[in-house]
C-alpha cells in the first residue's frame, strides 16, 4: 500500500469525510466564532505557514477540523482541546482517520495544548498553535506576537493578512 509522505495534505475526499464527521460533532450553531469557518481559516493559515516552517499539512489540516470540534460553549472551555484530541483518536480507533501513528501523535497533542500551552518544539505542533493564534481577531483578541510559536508566524505581513481573515476583510 502507498503510504502518503510526510508532508501531503489531505486528499479532496479524505477532507470532505473529516469535515463532515467533525461538523456531525458540533454541538454549537454552524454560525459560531469557534465552528467550521474558524477551521477553514485555521487550515488556511496553517498550510501557509507550513510552506515556510516545513509542517506536517496533513496534521495541520487535522487539527484545524477536531481542535474546537468538541466545544461545547463559545465561552470559557478549556477540556475542549483534550476532547477534540479524544475524538481524533475515537476516529482512528474506527479506522477513519487519515493518518499515520507518528501523525496520530502530533495532532493528539496539538488539540490537547492549544488553549494552555506557550509553545512547542515541534514545527508542526508549533505551526497548529499559530495558526489558531492567528485568527484570534474573529472574537476581537488583536494578535500578539509574543504570543506565537514560530518565525513565520510573527512576520508583520502574515498576521495582517490573517486578521483581515479573520474578521471578513478578505
Amino acid at each position: 500500500m502507498n503510504q502518503p509522505t510526510i508532508a501531503e495534505a489531505l486528499s479532496a475526499a479524505e477532507r470532505q469525510a473529516v469535515l463532515e464527521y467533525t461538523s456531525g460533532c458540533f454541538v454549537l450553531p454552524a454560525h459560531s466564532p469557534h465552528g467550521p469557518d474558524h477551521w477553514q481559516r485555521v487550515r488556511y493559515n496553517g498550510l501557509l505557514l507550513a510552506e515556510i516552517t516545513g509542517a506536517n499539512r496533513r496534521v495541520i489540516e487535522l487539527f484545524a477540523f477536531f481542535h474546537d470540534s468538541c466545544r461545547e460553549t463559545d465561552g470559557w472551555d478549556i477540556e475542549h482541546g483534550p476532547k477534540g484530541a479524544e475524538l481524533a483518536l475515537a476516529y482512528h480507533g474506527e479506522g477513519l482517520l487519515p493518518a499515520s501513528e507518528a501523525e496520530l501523535d502530533l495532532l493528539v497533542i496539538a488539540c490537547r495544548g492549544h488553549t494552555v500551552e506557550r509553545t512547542h518544539a515541534d514545527a508542526t505542533i508549533a505551526t497548529c498553535w499559530d495558526a489558531d493564534r492567528l485568527d484570534l481577531p474573529r472574537v476581537g483578541i488583536k494578535v500578539d506576537p509574543q504570543y506565537l510559536c514560530t518565525s513565520a508566524a510573527k512576520n508583520p505581513t502574515v498576521i495582517r493578512e490573517a486578521e483581515a481573515r479573520a474578521v471578513g476583510h478578505l
